[in-house]
């Protein structure tokens, strides 16, 4: 964490989880006082949509209260409907695989909170677990030494000047050292449960949510080896490149592994994981840049949010655009997803473009 924040204005963003309220503590016992906002977001006006629940208040008002922080009420729910979610729907409907929570950190925690009330504050401290670092006297995203919980894959689209303003308390822990703080701390929700999936969703079901904005829009299934027609898809952004469960196939296992969007067909394989589930080659577009303005020929890269690391060399094609081949076959490439590019000791994090394969 940066050594100088007593000359520092933080403003914190306090969700009501414990890796939030983890980071108001970290502050607190520096002697700090930051002011803390709660974001309200979601697709609409209905309630039944929207995250901000009334635990969550809950939760974060007794936690600013805890340390004799000011506690503020933000709604962004407008900007995440016109931003992220309009973003979501977007590329869904174009066969594209969208990553909505990458969106919500450029749009929403470090835009649109900026633009209505950080741009008064030197930093953001947030609950991602990540890490900065400042070499050669630039400011680094890097990643932290939890592989399960690092969260730089979720950061890698935020703009450099958002960065500059990031401040991550928690990125240096592991996830049970903040679970360990809360409770030794007797936070009010040290034993509460992370949040899972995509945050403005709330309970409801992605495909349900799908299906109210976009509706169904049926087409064939096709055996891609074979062309045999195996049944019909409700819509082709009901299913994601990759996927196995929830297919609904007589005969299987299935695997989605392409998609004609123009024909409106679903193309599936047949077998355990087989080989056209997989890709080592595939070209990447419009790759944004965290701090360097220049890519390694050699990096490390995921493509979605899990604990590895995969090597590869990059073959630049033209200025933000390169192939990556892969060292080793990767599964549920699909087009749309954001691939994160990291140094070869997957440390530094450089940013990310969208695959187009």
């Amino acid at each position: 964490m940066e050594t100088n924040l007593n000359e520092k204005n933080i403003a914190v963003l306090l969700s009501g989880g414990v890796d939030s309220s983890v980071v108001v503590y970290e502050l607190a016992s520096r002697g700090l006082r930051p002011d803390c906002f709660y974001i309200k977001i979601g697709p609409e006006e209905d309630t039944e949509w929207d995250c901000s629940s009334e635990e969550d208040m809950e939760m974060a008002t007794a936690v600013a209260a805890r340390y004799g922080c000011r506690l503020e009420v933000v709604d962004c729910h407008r900007e995440y409907w016109d931003r992220v979610t309009r973003y979501t729907m977007d590329k869904v409907r174009a066969g594209l695989t969208p990553n909505p929570d990458v969106m919500c950190n450029r749009m929403i925690k470090f835009g649109a909170f900026d633009e209505k009330r950080g741009h008064d504050y030197d930093l953001i401290a947030t609950g991602h677990y990540a890490c900065t670092e400042v070499i050669d006297g630039l400011k680094w995203l890097t990643t932290s030494p939890d592989p399960v919980k690092d969260q730089t894959d979720f950061l890698a689209q935020i703009y450099d000047w958002q960065l500059r303003k990031a401040l991550f308390p928690i990125g240096h822990y592991m996830k049970g050292e903040v679970r360990r703080i809360a409770e030794r701390e007797h936070l009010v929700n040290a034993r509460r449960k992370d949040s899972q999936g995509i945050c403005f969703l709330g309970k409801v079901n992605y495909n349900d949510y799908l299906r109210r904005y976009l509706g169904e829009n049926p087409g064939d299934v096709v055996e891609l080896e074979t062309g045999r027609k195996i049944g019909r898809h409700r819509g082709l952004w009901f299913h994601t490149i990759g996927q196995r469960h929830g297919l609904g196939f007589g005969g299987g296992p299935w695997y989605a592994v392409k998609k004609d969007v123009a024909a409106n067909v679903l193309y599936v394989s047949h077998g355990f994981e087989p080989l056209t589930a997989y890709k080592r080659d595939f070209p990447v577009h419009d790759f944004h840049f965290l701090t360097a303005d220049e890519l390694p020929t050699r990096a490390t890269f995921k493509i979605r949010h899990t604990p590895e690391f995969h090597p590869a060399t990059l073959e630049h094609t033209a200025p933000g655009c390169f192939t990556v081949h892969a060292e080793e076959l990767i599964q549920g490439v699909a087009p749309g997803q954001f691939c994160v590019i990291y140094d070869e000791e997957h440390h530094r994090c450089y940013g990310s473009g969208e695959i187009t394969c």
